[in-house]
C-alpha cells in the first residue's frame, strides 16, 4: 500500500554507529573519519534527511563521547542511544527501537559507515517497499567481488529467502554475487517482534540483523529485496584503504555534477571538491585545486592551479592562483596570488589585489586597492584605490593585544613601510619608503619617519683595500674624474605601484 500524499517516506531512521572499527587502527571512532567535507556518519544522515523522518536514532558505542559531540553539531535533533555491549547489528537495532517505544510505521535502518549512499537510492528502496506491501525490505547490490559480504539467497521465483553472512555461508552461497547492502526498511512493530526472537547461533555468537529476514519469510510475511542501480552506493568503509577508495569515488561524483552544470575542471585527478561546496557556471578549476568546507565560488572565476580554499567566498570573475585561503571573502574581479595566504576575516573588494607572497588577516581591502607583493596586512581597513608598497608590514600586535590600522582612499604606502598600530593614514596621503609610521598621517600629507642618510667617502678603499669592490670603486672614480660629472642624488619617497 502506498503512503498518503504529504506523509513522510519513513516514520523513523535508525543509524548503526556503535562499532569499534578496529581495522581503521585509529583513536578516532570509525564513523567520524571524514571524506568530502563530512564524516562517514554525516554522509549517511545527509542522505536520509530528505526522506523527512520524524525520528532519527543513532546507536553509539565505541568512542561514544566523541560521536555524541559530533552529532550535537551536525544533527542536534537526532537521539543518541548507547549500546553498552556490541552484541551485533540485530541487538543494536533492538536497542534503538527500545529507546523510541512509541515509534510506529516504516523505519529505515542504515549502517553508519556507508558514505556513498544517495537520497535517490533510499527513496527508490522505500517506494519499492510501499509498492510491494512489504513488512521487511532489504537493499542489495550485485558486485564483481562479494568477498566478506552477506549473500542474498532467493527462491526459484526470485523472492528473497535469507541473508547469509560469508563466514556462515556454504560454498554454493559464497558464489552468489548479490550482496546485502546493510540498508533495510521495515514496519516498526514487525521489526521489534522479530528482533526479540533473534538467536546467536552463528560464527560470531552475535544477533545479526540479517537473520530477521528468514523467520518473516517462513511465517509468510510479505518481504522484498531491491537492487541498487549503482553498486558503489552501498559500499562500506572498514579501513584506511577503503576510506581512500570511497573518497575518490565521492569526489568523482562531485566533479561530474559540476562539469555537467557548466564548470570546467581541467584535471579531475588532481582536483578535490567537498560535497558542501558550490561552484557557479563558467568557472575554471585548474589542476591541484582543493575546495573545502562551505566554500562558494561564483560564475566566471578562475581558481588554481595549486590552490586551497577553505570556507571561502569567491565572487564572479575573481582569480585565485597558487594560494591558500581560509575564511576569506574575495570580491568580484579581485585577484589573489600567486603564493598568497589569506586568513580568516579577510575581505577583498571589487577589483582589488592581494599579490605574490602577501599574507592578510582580519583585513578589509577596498575596491580597486592593491597589496601587490611581499606584505603582511593584519587587523586593517584599507580604503578604495590605495596602493600598499612592497615589503610593507601592518604591525598589529604589541605582545599583549592586537590593534587596528586604517589606510584611507587613494593613499600610497611606500615600500618597506612599518605601520605601527593603532595608526591612521588619511585619504590621499603618502608614506615615504622605509618609514616606521607611529603617528597618524593627515589626509594629503606625506609621512617620513627614517634617519637621514650619511655617506662615508672612501670607506671601501680604506677598509677593504685590494678587494674587487675597492677595484670597482677606483675605476668608477676614474671615470667620474674624466667626465667631470657627479651622480645625481635620489631623495624621493619611493613606493611600489
Amino acid at each position: 500500500m502506498s503512503r498518503p500524499a504529504g506523509q513522510p517516506a519513513v516514520a523513523g531512521v535508525v543509524v548503526l554507529a556503535a562499532g569499534q572499527g578496529t581495522r581503521m587502527r585509529s583513536s578516532t571512532p570509525k564513523v567520524l573519519h571524514t571524506l568530502g567535507g563530512r564524516s562517514l556518519v554525516g554522509h549517511v544522515l545527509a542522505a536520509a534527511a530528505p526522506l523527512g523522518a520524524g525520528t532519527t536514532v543513532v546507536v553509539v558505542g565505541s568512542g561514544r563521547d566523541q560521536v555524541e559531540a559530533h552529532l550535537a553539531e551536525i544533527a542536534p535533533a537526532a537521539v543518541a542511544v548507547v549500546q553498552e555491549q556490541q552484541l551485533g547489528s540485530g541487538h543494536a537495532a533492538e536497542v534503538a527501537l527500545a529507546a523510541v517505544p512509541d515509534l510506529e510505521g516504516p523505519v529505515l535502518v542504515l549502517n553508519g559507515d556507508s558514505p556513498l549512499l544517495t537520497t535517490g537510492t533510499l527513496e527508490a528502496l522505500v517506494a519499492a517497499h510501499d509498492a510491494a506491501g512489504s513488512v521487511f525490505t532489504v537493499l542489495t547490490a550485485e558486485v564483481e567481488d562479494p568477498t566478506g559480504l552477506g549473500r542474498i539467497v532467493r527462491d526459484e521465483q526470485g523472492a528473497p529467502r535469507a541473508i547469509v553472512e560469508e563466514r556462515d555461508a556454504t560454498d554454493e552461497q559464497r558464489a552468489i554475487r548479490e550482496v546485502n547492502a546493510g540498508v533495510y526498511v521495515a514496519n516498526a512493530g514487525t521489526l521489534r517482534r522479530v528482533l526479540a526472537g533473534l538467536g546467536t547461533s552463528n560464527a560470531q555468537g552475535e544477533q545479526y540483523l540479517t537473520d530477521a529476514l528468514a523467520p518473516l519469510v517462513e511465517g509468510g510475511a510479505p518481504t522484498a529485496a531491491v537492487r541498487a542501480e549503482d553498486p558503489d552506493d552501498v559500499l562500506g568503509c572498514n579501513d584506511r584503504r577503503e576510506l581512500a577508495e570511497r573518497r575518490r569515488t565521492l569526489n568523482d561524483r562531485v566533479l561530474d555534477d559540476l562539469m555537467r552544470a557548466g564548470v570546467t575542471v581541467v584535471d579531475p585527478q588532481t582536483t578535490w571538491v567537498d560535497v558542501t561546496v558550490a561552484v557557479g557556471n563558467d568557472t575554471v578549476l585548474e589542476p591541484g585545486t582543493q575546495l573545502r568546507g562551505t566554500t562558494t565560488i561564483g560564475s566566471g572565476a578562475v581558481v588554481g592551479p595549486d590552490t586551497t580554499l577553505v570556507d571561502c567566498v569567491v565572487d564572479d570573475g575573481a582569480s585565485v592562483v597558487r594560494s591558500h585561503c581560509l575564511g576569506a571573502v574575495i570580491g568580484p574581479e579581485a585577484t589573489v596570488g600567486p603564493f598568497s595566504y589569506l586568513r580568516p576575516g579577510t575581505r577583498l573588494g571589487r577589483g582589488s589585489k592581494a599579490g605574490a607572497f602577501v599574507e592578510t588577516k582580519n583585513a578589509e581591502v577596498g575596491e580597486g586597492s592593491k597589496v601587490p607583493h611581499l606584505s603582511y596586512v593584519g587587523d586593517a581597513t584599507i580604503g578604495r584605490g590605495a596602493n600598499i608598497g612592497a615589503a610593507t608590514v601592518f604591525v598589529n600586535y604589541d605582545g599583549v593585544a592586537k590593534h587596528r590600522t586604517t589606510v584611507g582612499d587613494h593613499a600610497r604606502i611606500g615600500s618597506d613601510t612599518m605601520l605601527v598600530a593603532p595608526v591612521t593614514v588619511g585619504d590621499g596621503a603618502y608614506t615615504a619608503a622605509g618609514s616606521v609610521i607611529t603617528s597618524d598621517v593627515p589626509p594629503g600629507a606625506i609621512g617620513v619617519a627614517r634617519a637621514p642618510q650619511r655617506n662615508v667617502a672612501g670607506w671601501v678603499r680604506r677598509r677593504r683595500p685590494g678587494s674587487p669592490a675597492a677595484e670597482a670603486a677606483a675605476a668608477a672614480d676614474g671615470r667620474a674624474e674624466g667626465s667631470g660629472t657627479n651622480a645625481p642624488k635620489n631623495i624621493g619617497a619611493d613606493h611600489d605601484s
